[in-house]
Parts: structure tokens; sequence; C-alpha cells
């Protein structure tokens, strides 16, 4: 029962025009009453039509509001209404002065981690009605297993889903569900591998690149070859000739960490040299859907197809724009891999779970995912247009270059002058770890051999995908501060 039948009154202050969402707003700010203890366990929350006319905004925003909160486990909806959970237990936060707080309602501890590490996304509104609806039929209906390539359904979601998204037309069979990027590579190196009379593979990466999957062929004792890459990307007249590489891993469209795009006429100089050295094209295609300057560019896999050249294998998975404890992913393949990536596929068993592969096509379906992606594209463009407001202002130092950021979950701050260094670079992380932030360098995405000294840069990978709007403005000053005491 309530512990009183009178709805709180409760303080809200919602803005139309901060570029947040209406209902992230009010889950935020509802959550921060009920960390704070200014609502109970057991009180009762005003009804949605209520909320929604007292704060002016559409009683859908409310509802989404508080299903985002009884899915966090803060509120319980019955016949009689919205409460407080009534035997929640949350540790009291003191109130803070203004000088500690990092926005309105701020509820986490004055000492916690600003969270501003590259490629993290914001989990913070994934679990719409939708979401939980597709998880909720996947739980209530177990499937049997499913062939290791993937559920058909599913197949068929995710080929919907390329064609509307990325301009890839694949038939479903042509589509192999993996446990993301890393899993599918690793399927695609053991594939190859045996294709090629059980040798080391050369692989070509770009350089600076992306870490987590560079470590995946050297820990198969295959040979890495770091291909310096420019303002476009990875340029194929630097890939060496003799011996050539096997596989040439590229993030074409989001290049990780500089965010160059490739134009048509260098991929299309890719694929050329691809198809006249026999070797593949591995595309990354990790956070397209995720930009902001223009529509998303088509896969590498379209052009693929559409010039003929057949030798391009993408690795996709839902981690950035949904999120990494999803732990789904898909492969395309030109037929002679898929074949041999199937079998290995059939011997090994599939990682992903019937009721993830129910749950995923659910959603799928129902366009959730696609609702979803649109929703936090908007959200991004919003933190991404703060982050340039401030890191470009006249309080940031002129030795600090702001590289473009088209599209992604963070930017790269390059040093240059007398700080293009790496003692810049471990000093600017142990001062904004001093300031409670944790960031990323730059000169940790470069391969340590390879790469000619004046072709390296030095600076700051900052992420905005894992700090929510209320905290993103506190955590960019006390950066520009860091900077500033360099």
């Amino acid at each position: 029962m309530p512990r009183t039948s009178r709805p709180a009154e409760l303080p809200l202050n919602i803005s139309k025009h901060s570029g947040q969402p209406l209902p992230a707003q009010i889950a935020e700010q509802v959550r921060g009453h009920i960390i704070t203890g200014t609502l109970k366990p057991a009180d009762a929350l005003p009804s949605s039509r209520a909320l929604a006319t007292r704060l002016g905004v559409s009683r859908g925003s409310v509802v989404a509001a508080f299903e985002q909160l009884s899915a966090e486990g803060y509120v319980q909806t019955s016949r009689g209404g919205t409460f407080v959970t009534a035997d929640l237990k949350l540790q009291k936060i003191s109130p803070q002065s203004p000088d500690q707080s990092t926005g309105p309602g701020r509820a986490e501890s004055s000492t916690a981690s600003l969270n501003l590490l590259p490629g993290t996304p914001d989990t913070s509104l994934l679990a719409s009605a939708a979401w939980r609806a597709a998880w909720r039929k996947a739980a209530a209906e177990p499937g049997s297993s499913y062939p290791a390539v993937g559920a058909t359904y599913l197949q068929e979601q995710l080929a919907e889903h390329l064609r509307v998204m990325r301009s890839v037309v694949r038939e479903p069979h042509e589509i192999l569900v993996t446990a993301g990027a890393r899993d599918a590579f690793r399927l695609v190196l053991s594939a190859m591998r045996r294709q090629r009379h059980d040798r080391p593979l050369r692989i070509a990466v770009e350089n600076p690149g992306y870490p987590s999957l560079h470590k995946i062929p050297a820990a198969f004792s295959h040979e890495i070859v770091p291909i310096d890459v420019d303002e476009h990307g990875l340029n194929p007249a630097h890939l060496p000739q003799n011996p050539r590489p096997d596989i040439v891993l590229v993030t074409p469209s989001h290049q990780y960490p500089l965010g160059a795009s490739m134009p048509i006429v260098r991929r299309l100089e890719l694929l050329e040299w691809a198809k006249k050295n026999d070797a593949f094209i591995v595309e990354d295609d990790y956070d397209s859907e995720l930009r902001y300057v223009g529509d998303p560019l088509p896969a590498l896999a379209a052009l693929d197809r559409q010039t003929g050249h057949d030798c391009v294998i993408t690795l996709g998975s839902f981690t950035k724009t949904l999120t990494p404890g999803l732990g789904l992913g898909y492969l395309l393949a030109p037929p002679s891999v898929m074949a041999e990536v199937a079998h290995l596929r059939g011997v090994l068993g599939s990682p992903v779970s019937s009721i993830t592969q129910d749950a995923m096509a659910s959603f799928l379906t129902d366009g959730g995912a696609r609702r979803h992606i649109a929703r936090m594209r908007r959200v991004y463009k919003g933190r991404r247009d703060t982050l340039l407001e401030t890191l470009t202002s006249e309080r940031t130092p002129d030795w600090v270059k702001v590289l473009p950021m088209d599209g992604g979950l963070h930017a790269v701050l390059e040093f240059t002058g007398q700080r293009a260094t790496p003692l810049a670079e471990r000093e600017f992380l142990r001062r904004a770890e001093q300031e409670n932030l944790t960031a990323a360098t730059l000169g940790d995405y470069w391969a340590h051999s390879g790469a000619h000294q004046s072709a390296r840069k030095f600076g700051a990978v900052i992420g905005f995908g894992g700090i929510s709007e209320r905290h993103l403005p506190r955590a960019l000053e006390l950066t520009t501060r860091v900077l500033r005491s360099l």
C-alpha cells in the first residue's frame, strides 16, 4: 500500500531545448528524487496524464519515463497507479552544494568518475516497451536450438535491416549470425588459414586502428602489417606487394579513431587491388549508422556487390548502436569464404543462444532497433554539438586541434607543436585522473612498429556516449581545465 493516497507534487524542471529527450529528463529527475529520499518507498506518483498536463509534454513521454524507471526497479505500476517500489533499499545520498554538483538533480557522489572513454554507448534508453516485449516473448516461448549459422527468421530480419540501414542487399542465407565482430573475425581467420594451406596469414591493418581486433590475429600467430592512414583513411597505394597481404582490415565508413571516411575513388582502388592480388577486404562496420552530417554512407559490401568484385567480408554488430551486452552480430562473406566459415561454425556450434536470437528477431521485426538507432542518433548529435561548442571555444588552448567528427561516439583532440609527445599524453591522463575523469590517449591506438615517427599523432580521445547530458558539460569543463594546466 502507498504511504499516502495523494500523489507527490514532484518539482521537475523539463527543458524542450536541452537536446536531451523528454522521457530521459523526466526519468532522470524522478530517479534523483527517489535516490535522495524526496520520494520514499511506496509513495504514489502522479498519473501519467496529470503529470504530462502539468509539464506541458505528451503523455507518451511520461509513460516512456515511467516504463524506464519500472525496468530499472525504481517504480511499480498496478491498477491503482504508479508507486515507488515498496521494498526499495537505497543508500541515502547527502545533498550537495552547487560547486559539487555536475548538473540539476545530481544523485551520484561528487567523487564518482566521469566516463569519457571512447566507444561506450548509452544503454539507459534501450529498455523501451518494444525491447522488453521482445525479451518477454523470447523467454516465455523459448525455441529449440537453431542451425549453427543462425535462426532463419533472424537472418531474414537482418537482411531487411541491412537493406534499409546500410544499402546492402543480401539473401538471408548469405548472412551468418555471430556473437559479435571478434567472434566473426576469428571464424574468418580460421577459414582462410585452412584455404591457404594452413600457413599464417599476412593482415594489413590501419595505423592507428582498433586495438581489440588487431590483437586477434596476433593471438593466432598471424603477421600484422601496419599501414599508415591519412585524412581519407587507408591508401591502397601504400599496401606492400611482395609479399602482399592476404587480408586488409579497414573501417572505411568511419576510420577508428581518427574519423576519416574513405571516398569512393579510394574504395574502388581498394576493391581493384584486392581482386588483382587475390586478397580479401575485411570491413569492420562498427558504428556507421551513427552519422550526424549527411546520410550514413553505404557499406563497402554494397559497392563490392555492385562492381562484381566479390572480395569484401563484413563484420557487423549492435555493440555501439544498442548495447555491448547483447553479444550478437553478423557476418557477410563471398561464397568461397562463407562455405568454409559455415562449416567451421557447424563444427564449433553457435555461441548465441536461441532466446537471444528470438528476442533480436522480434525487436527488428517491430522496428524497435531502427527507432532506437534513430533516437540515439539525435541524442548523440546533441552531445557532439555540446562537445564541439566547448572544446572549440577560446577556453581550449590553441595547441589543441579538434579533428572532424561526422559520426561515432568520440572526438579526437590532437596535440600540436611541442606538446605532441607521449609525455604530454601521460601528463594529460594523470591530471585527468586527479579531476575524476577517465579518457584515452591517441598514442595507444598506434602500432609501435611500422609507423614512421613523423606520421604519429598524439593527443586525447574523448568519448561522449557513456556520459549523460547532465554530466557532459561538467566533464568537458574539467577537460579544458586539464588541457590548460599542461
